[in-house]
């Protein structure tokens, strides 16, 4: 479960964004939609070949600049 603590003189706009880019890391969202629907198992791999090779594109960008 995300959980935030407010600081002191924080502003609620600055804690809901630090709490929506808590719950985009853990991956909170998307674990409930997966779950919406039953999904194959061969779906469920090919999604998950595409999310790793898109993530080694995007580290080999980052390696090149």
């Amino acid at each position: 479960m995300a959980k935030i603590r407010i600081r002191k003189n924080e502003a609620i706009e600055k804690a809901i964004k630090r709490f929506k880019r808590l719950v985009d890391n853990e991956g909170i969202l998307r674990r409930a939609k997966e779950c919406m629907h039953y999904e194959k198992p061969s779906i469920k791999k090919k999604k998950k070949k595409a999310r790793a090779e898109k993530r080694r594109r995007k580290m080999d960008r980052r390696r090149r600049k």
